[in-house]
């Protein structure tokens, strides 16, 4: 892999490169599955979503759903030139910010639908018997019950909605995937303009691309910047808790990421 071995944030030299890296990788892209189900929901949260606790109702297929499309979202970073150029701490950085939101774009790419069911809350006997070890860690409790907010999956599945009624295409979901992936904003970036350089160049390129072919939907950049947001509010910890460690159990998510990515 090839690094670079000073800082880019001068941002002499890369004309083009988030519009050619993401393109070249398009072709990569998996097709959504034709006929798969749209799935209509509230955009307003339930009021008492933040204490109501919630499951997957098949968690082993949804977990094998949501790896599979981790694998082909590290693919993608990965095979992102001017990604691969970065320093290997901005890379960490990086990825180890942005996996959970792209993931959850590549679920919407990917038309991965999941289903929850309220979770039982504990008994006062068992929270006697268990001696309220929960309580010492909140998130690990959680994460390892897979149980999360059901304010959160509603978050989550806006955001899929609001994909599948936009009927994003490929070309627009690799613009997407390069608008998150280089997010300026992560605290512990060292090449903070250039990152920021190439942020700016997918929203560029996704611009030209939605003018080029939407040119009578003069709104339609805006949806897809709108849906964007909406994917500052996905919490890595919920989507580990809710996709991965119901089957894996507690393990490190950025340790399994880096193993995952460079293959230790």
């Amino acid at each position: 892999m090839a690094h670079l071995d000073g800082c880019h944030c001068g941002g002499e030299g890369r004309q083009n490169s988030i519009l050619y890296s993401i393109l070249k990788n398009d072709g990569q892209s998996v097709q959504r599955a034709p006929g798969t189900p749209r799935l209509a929901v509230s955009t307003q949260a339930c009021a008492c979503g933040s204490k109501r606790k919630v499951s997957l109702r098949s968690p082993h297929t949804t977990c094998k759903a949501a790896s599979a499309v981790l694998v082909k979202t590290l693919k993608f970073v990965k095979n992102v030139p001017c990604f691969r150029e970065l320093p290997v701490h901005e890379q960490h950085v990086l990825v180890r910010s942005g996996w959970a939101p792209l993931l959850v774009l590549g679920m919407a790419q990917d038309r991965v639908d999941f289903e929850t069911c309220e979770a039982p809350e504990p008994s006062m006997l068992q929270r006697i018997l268990t001696g309220g070890h929960g309580r010492q860690d909140g998130q690990q409790g959680q994460s390892h019950a897979g149980h999360v907010a059901l304010s959160d999956v509603q978050g989550m599945k806006m955001f899929l909605s609001k994909c599948w009624v936009l009927d994003i295409s490929t070309k627009e979901y690799a613009y997407l995937k390069g608008a998150v992936l280089f997010n300026p904003d992560v605290e512990g970036l060292q090449c903070q303009r250039y990152i920021q350089g190439l942020q700016s160049e997918a929203h560029q390129a996704l611009n030209e691309y939605v003018k080029m072919i939407h040119r009578g939907d003069t709104t339609r950049f805006a949806k897809l910047f709108i849906a964007l947001s909406m994917l500052r509010s996905i919490n890595a910890n919920v989507v580990a808790s809710l996709f991965f460690k119901p089957v894996i159990g507690a393990v490190n998510m950025e340790e399994l990421l880096l193993q995952m990515f460079y293959g230790r």
